[in-house]
């Protein structure tokens, strides 16, 4: 079939395998071009195959040489019917690994469930005998407890105030204000349930009662803090408070690892293009002012440049890994720049939709959110029929 972006708002109802797995070659050949990092073995990511997780698996495979297994929730494509970007970019990765000599396997399914939790313990034990990194990117707005029963739904809302601010469309590039009604406790609850440190603490739990964690044993959470643009929105919001529990999480978790020289962390990552920050109100235009800059300065980097920094510069270094006063990975430090957010404010201030695609870089931002569903990736034929029936060759 010939496969176009079909969108519904903000969200691409289709995605393109062979763009998809362009996109995938390209951050490999990134990560190899960078050089080797001394790096774990022996990987799992919990929430592999979009952004910060995919770009894990491949820094972790690539630039590590390590067997990976990778956990995501994706649906397979049917006769007519493209699969989620997710399953095609799996479905690259692991036949580009398996090409390079590289285990890699993955697990299709709900990661919060005790079921998907299981297969992963029996997998490893019949694999790799245990792990030695655990990255947790999961990024789901549903989660349903498996102990409770209970199914949490997250919110984004304010704490307290309404909050009002600019937002654009980024599809129609249209300036606009938004206002959100404040939350109620329960919305702080669910989200915190579905966001916070909860099933990252069960993940943990499982794998080390099962004895699969080795000896110094290290986990990876993936956060944003972000400037005070988006503070009542963001980090003062409803995400703010799951933020806040992820990171207490972090110090329980290492507390449980210390007899096997374990540690858990949480890394504070940059704004990025992502199908989940597309829908914050707000982000859009933030992320296309900062790129303007970011790209200017040449500090600008995508998910893959992100995580090959935060291994090969923060987590294996051969010394100890820099932590701020909260006991936090800090790779947002290029975005935080107070240039930077300085110039990004006096932007913000005059931003319209007259000015906007002369003072942003909106254009890019576009280009990533398309290419999150492998359109617009350079060396791709659009025009061609395509298969969309694809296999993940490593899927178990």
């Amino acid at each position: 079939m010939i496969i176009e972006p079909r969108m519904r708002g903000f969200i691409c109802l289709t995605a393109h395998p062979t763009g998809c797995a362009q996109n995938i070659k390209n951050q490999i050949q990134y990560v190899k071009s960078k050089g080797a990092i001394n790096g774990p073995k022996r990987v799992l990511v919990i929430g592999a195959s979009t952004g910060f997780g995919m770009a894990s698996r491949i820094t972790s495979a690539f630039g590590c040489g390590a067997k990976t297994i990778g956990v995501y929730f994706e649906k397979p494509a049917s006769e007519g019917k493209t699969a989620s970007p997710g399953w095609y970019n799996t479905a690259a990765f692991e036949k580009e690994a398996q090409a390079a000599g590289l285990y890699a396997k993955s697990i299709n399914g709900d990661a919060f469930s005790n079921e998907i939790k299981q297969k992963v313990v029996d997998l490893i034990k019949a694999d790799l005998g245990q792990i030695d990194l655990i990255i947790y990117s999961l990024a789901s707005p549903v989660r349903t407890n498996p102990v409770t029963g209970i199914t949490h739904r997250s919110v984004l809302k304010p704490i307290g105030t309404t909050f009002s601010n600019k937002t654009v469309d980024f599809h129609a590039g249209k300036v606009s204000t938004i206002s959100i009604d404040p939350c109620n406790e329960e919305d702080i609850a669910n989200t915190v349930a579905v966001m916070g440190g909860e099933d990252w603490d069960m993940w943990m739990d499982t794998l080390k009662q099962n004895g699969l964690l080795a000896p110094k044993a290290t986990t990876v959470a993936y956060s944003y803090i972000g400037p005070g643009l988006t503070d009542a929105v963001y980090r003062k919001g409803t995400i703010g408070r799951a933020k806040d529990h992820l990171e207490k999480t972090a110090f329980s978790i290492s507390d449980k690892l210390k007899d096997i020289d374990g540690k858990a962390y949480v890394s504070v990552n940059k704004a990025l293009v992502t199908q989940a920050s597309s829908a914050i109100p707000v982000i859009p235009l933030y992320i296309s002012l900062l790129y303007k800059i970011m790209k200017r300065e040449g500090t600008h980097e995508g998910c893959i440049e992100q995580i090959q920094r935060l291994y090969s510069q923060r987590l294996y270094t051969g010394g100890a890994i820099p932590l701020d006063s909260e006991g936090r990975i800090r790779i947002d430090d290029w975005e935080l720049n107070p240039k930077v957010q300085e110039e990004v404010l006096k932007l913000w201030e005059i931003a319209t939709t007259e000015n906007l695609l002369e003072i942003s870089d909106l254009e890019g931002y576009r280009n990533d959110f398309y290419n999150l569903f492998g359109f617009k990736i350079g060396g791709v034929d659009y025009t061609l029929d395509t298969n969309e029936l694809v296999d993940v060759p490593g899927l178990v």
